[in-house]
Order: structure tokens, then C-alpha cells, then sequence
């Protein structure tokens, strides 16, 4: 095998191949590409991640509002009941704040990044 020789048109399109892709352009624009990428991807999750959380605390301001209303209708303290129930209606506005500003944060990061262009 050592001693096969390779046709001398194969290696001239090797060789322009290489000088096609390996200037340094090309890696710049690929490394930038790239980059955007990982970056565009990041913001996805930071986003998936803010929407997981603002579902959990819908859930959770759900099974608080359930526990006050039980509370209400055992005990028939509207005053409490009122009271808590403002707090639940803080967190899931604050939560929808959260995910908003996550959101606007994400989107801002991924536009001011450089695509590689």
C-alpha cells in the first residue's frame, strides 16, 4: 500500500478543496456562525426555562387559590380570604413579569449578537 501512487488529478482537487475551505474567511465566518448558534440556542432555553417556571407557579397559585377558597367556605373569613387570594394575584402578575422580562433579555443577547455575515 505504501508504495500506491495517487493520481495527480486527485491531489490537485484536494489541494483546491483545502484552499476553498481553509482561508481565512471561511473559518471566520463558520466560527461566527457557529457561535450565533450556541448562542441562539442558550436563549431557547433560557426562554423554555422562564415558560417552565411560570407554568409551575400558575400551578402552584391554582392549588393556593383551591386551599383559601376551602379555607373560606370552612371558616367564612372573607377578610383572610381576600388577603390571600391578593397575594396569589401578585405572584402569577410577578411571574408574568419575570417571564416577560426573561424573554425581552433572551431576544435582545440573540439580535445583538453577531451572525458571522
Amino acid at each position: 500500500m505504501a508504495n500506491e501512487v495517487v493520481n495527480q488529478q486527485v491531489t490537485n482537487s484536494l489541494q483546491a478543496v483545502q484552499q476553498a475551505t481553509m482561508t481565512g474567511d471561511i473559518i471566520k465566518h463558520a466560527g461566527a456562525g457557529k457561535a450565533y448558534q450556541s448562542v441562539s440556542q442558550s436563549t431557547a432555553i433560557a426562554i423554555q426555562d422562564a415558560a417552565d417556571q411560570l407554568r409551575n407557579m400558575s400551578t402552584i397559585s391554582t392549588t393556593a387559590a383551591g386551599v383559601a377558597m376551602s379555607q373560606l367556605l370552612a371558616t367564612g373569613n372573607v377578610k383572610e380570604f381576600t388577603q390571600v387570594y391578593a397575594e396569589i394575584n401578585t405572584m402569577v402578575t410577578n411571574s408574568t413579569e419575570n417571564f416577560s422580562k426573561i424573554g425581552e433579555a433572551a431576544s435582545k443577547v440573540l439580535n445583538g449578537f453577531p451572525t458571522g455575515d
